[in-house]
Order: structure tokens, then sequence, then C-alpha cells
């Protein structure tokens, strides 16, 4: 399938598009300004600059970047750093991964951010639909669904609500956040996750378009960072009415830069809610 190129519409040549694309991955990875690292024979982290850390965030995003861009290499790093320091192989979080690591591993936070778990899955499963899969823990598809096994099946501490369908913030949050949702992952996660769960995957995909419309605004189409499940951005609790972090879940902040970008994807690959 061919998708939509903006910039090939605006007159800018293939190989022109593809050499930029090119270049800003190689700027990352290797130019003298990257934010990647390579450690020792076969592991390599994304930097987060603003908070100096390794974030699930950057490390599933960094492999979804890697598999697109056919670097196996960075991938197969990227995955082996995020097993080693971040996947819990035990406790009330296994199978999950702890979202905030130093650069030298060690952990900031135990607790998963939901977001680092789907993107994970996501590339893992293109990582085996483009090089096949390999021996563990190169085992890309059967990695995936191990992650979203765990993403559904542990009780109170699963990272989807049950009756609504829907991601949460933090596995023991009852709420959650608006840039969390990726219809179009779902869509795919009920091709390729365990046959007992695809069923769900295909409702979280209807769940969260319909949540989407809620959280974005009428007139702005703007979303809150921080959302109940009716997607109405949730009141700041009286003791924390000086604490800037919680005052901001109610806007349009980092989290939500992302949601225009997830609705644009969701449309181009499967167009299910135009």
């Amino acid at each position: 399938m061919d998708y939509p190129n903006l910039l090939l519409e605006a007159g800018i040549a293939a190989s022109e598009i593809d050499d930029r694309v090119n270049e800003v991955w190689r700027e990352l990875t290797r130019g003298p300004c990257r934010i990647y690292e390579e450690v020792g024979e076969d592991l390599g982290y994304f930097t987060d600059t603003g908070n100096d850390d390794v974030r699930t965030e950057g490390m599933s995003y960094g492999m979804m970047m890697a598999v697109q861009m056919n670097d196996k290499d960075v991938f197969d790093r990227l995955w082996r750093w995020s097993l080693k320091y971040m996947h819990h192989d035990s406790g009330k979080y296994e199978d999950y991964f702890a979202w905030s690591c130093n650069l030298d591993g060690t952990r900031r936070a135990e607790g998963p951010a939901p977001d680092g778990e789907e993107y994970y899955a996501m590339a893992l499963f293109f990582a085996s639909n483009r090089w096949g899969d390999g021996q563990p823990p190169l085992d890309y598809s059967a990695q995936a669904r191990r992650i979203l096994r765990a993403c559904l099946h542990k009780g109170e501490l699963s990272m989807w609500d049950k009756e609504t369908k829907l991601i949460k913030f933090i596995p023991e949050t009852p709420f959650t956040d608006p840039s969390y949702h990726l219809p179009h992952f779902y869509e795919l996660f009920a091709l390729r996750a365990d046959e007992e769960d695809r069923a769900f995957w295909k409702e979280a995909a209807i769940s969260s378009r319909a949540f989407l419309h809620l959280a974005c605004n009428e007139k702005t189409g703007l979303a809150p960072n921080i959302t109940a499940f009716d997607g109405k951005p949730l009141p700041v609790p009286e003791e924390q009415k000086d604490n800037i972090w919680a005052n901001l879940g109610g806007c349009y902040f980092s989290d939500a830069y992302r949601v225009a970008i997830n609705i644009a994807l969701d449309s181009v690959w499967f167009n299910k809610d135009p």
C-alpha cells in the first residue's frame, strides 16, 4: 500500500525526501549531536535530553523508528537494553517495564507507563514481519505477545480498563491519557496477539476512537494531558493546587502534543473514523 506523502505532494522529489529522512536518522544515532549511545557489544539506549534519563517512551519509540529505517542493529540493542534494565522479571509488575532509568541502567522508578508497553509490542510485531523471528530474546512476535498478555491479565494492575476498554494512565489509576490511545495499533494487535485476546483489541480500537471524540475540544480539536474515562479533564485535588504538574493535567501540554499525529496515523492506516 502506498501511503500519502505530503512532502511529495508539495513537489519535493522522492530522492530528496529519502535522503533527508536518512540524514536525520544518522544524526540521531551516529552524528556528533546524537541522542543514542551504544553500550558494550550489544546494548544501546536513547537519552531523554530534557530529563537526562532513559524512558520507555524513548526506547520503544526508538525501536519503532529503527524498524521503519530497517536498522536491525539499533533495534536489537535498544530491545536488549530494555530487557536488561527496565523489564520486570518477577513481582507485581512482571513483564512490564520500569518507565525511567538513569543512563547507567539503575532505576529512577519501578512502575510502568502503558504507552511504552504498547509501543514496544507494536515495534516488535513490525520487526517480526520485517526480519523474521530469531532466538530469544529476538523472537520478536513472542515477546510482543508476552507484553500484551501482561497488559490485559493482571487484574487491578492491568493496563486497560476492562469495562470501558480504555488504556489507563498507569495501572493503578482509574483515568487515562488521551495521547496513549492508539486505535491503529489495536487493530493490528487484534491480528497478532493471543487468540483469546483478539476480540478485546478490536473493541479497544472502537472504544479509543469514540473516546478521542470526547477528549478533544469541539472548537480547537486539542486534547488535555489527563482525563477521566469520559474524556473530561480531571479536577485538581485541593492538596495539589500548588503543584504545577497537577495543574497541567487538564491543559494541552507535553503528552497531549502527540494526540493529533496519533489520530492522523489511524486515519492513514485504517480510515475508520474520517
